[in-house]
């Protein structure tokens, strides 16, 4: 999935654990196979090969975690959008870019991209994209999914503790072996490898969206590497969001869309799920936490 996972259960020995880590990693395999539109073979692939050509049938999980991208699509207003895919990528987060693109390479990056000419048959179980070389991707949503799909997974199978983080999403149940909470670590967005902060958790998910490893420092504005899907800008005004909740694929698209409405929209949007609480970080500093966050478990460092 582009990313690296990394897995810790707690069980009666360690030729369990290891065993039930491999299960873990056959799922998340099993999961990329299917979604991920870097594989050729895979059904989301076969799906961006016929865009404006026919409807392709998908399994039932492939149909559900593309109906669940499309309702965060409309309750966002296109600020998450798995067509994103299809983006020209005409920003350049390597260092090699020393000046904006026009706004006519920008409008038309994006002219493949919107998520009202995806079009799923329920009946069917199909997936068309009306227009050709429509693509999409779930690299907001699949890591979380995946985290998700193994949690559960575990949990069936009598594993009750572990945490599977997938670069920064989380899924995380039970205790450590001490019977603490797992400590999640809350990246300085001004400093990558130091912690700004810890909280403990016992059972959710937790994911962050951020800028920090990505972005174009261009006229002395920061443009971050998450696009707005609608306007082909890159996101600015956050550096970093980190969304706390019970489930992570949800908790990964509210942090990736509350980059792309930024701080004046995303507030209001996230505090409309009570469920979920969230840390937001501003490209100027500034810490913005939600109405429910519990602060009194947040550990800061210096």
């Amino acid at each position: 999935m582009g990313g690296r996972f990394d897995i810790s259960i707690v069980a009666k020995d360690s030729l369990t654990a290891e065993e039930n880590i491999d299960e873990i990693i056959t799922e998340i395999s099993r999961i990329e196979n299917l979604i991920s539109d870097w594989k050729p073979t895979s059904q989301v692939s076969e799906v961006n090969q016929n865009a404006g050509i026919r409807p392709v049938k998908v399994d039932k999980e492939v149909f559900e975690l593309t109906r669940r991208a499309l309702q965060l699509s409309e309750i966002t207003n296109g600020a998450f959008d798995i067509s994103f895919a299809a983006m020209d990528r005409i920003w350049k987060f390597d260092g090699s870019m020393t000046e904006m693109p026009s706004a006519e390479a920008i409008k038309k990056s994006v002219a493949k991209v919107g998520y009202k000419n995806i079009i799923l048959d329920s009946i069917h179980s199909t997936i068309f994209l009306k227009l050709k070389r429509m693509k999409i991707g779930f690299g907001a949503l699949g890591e979380g999914y995946a985290t998700n799909k193994c949690q559960e997974m575990m949990l069936a199978k009598g594993i009750h503790s572990g945490i599977i983080n997938a670069s920064g999403d989380m899924s995380v149940w039970g205790t450590q072996i001490n019977e603490k909470p797992w400590n999640i670590g809350i990246t300085n967005p001004f400093h990558p490898d130091k912690i700004l902060a810890t909280m403990p958790l016992k059972q959710g998910a937790v994911t962050t969206s951020g800028s920090y490893e990505k972005f174009v420092v261009l006229n002395g504005k920061r443009y971050s590497h998450i696009i707005n899907p609608a306007t082909g800008y890159p996101s600015t005004g956050l550096c970093s969001v980190t969304v706390f909740g019970p489930n992570a694929e949800t908790a990964n698209g509210f942090s990736t869309s509350a980059m792309v409405l930024g701080k004046k929209a995303a507030i209001p949007f996230l505090n409309q799920f009570p469920d979920y609480y969230f840390m937001m970080i501003t490209d100027s500093g500034k810490t913005i936490f939600s109405k429910n966050f519990p602060k009194r478990l947040l550990k800061k460092y210096r």
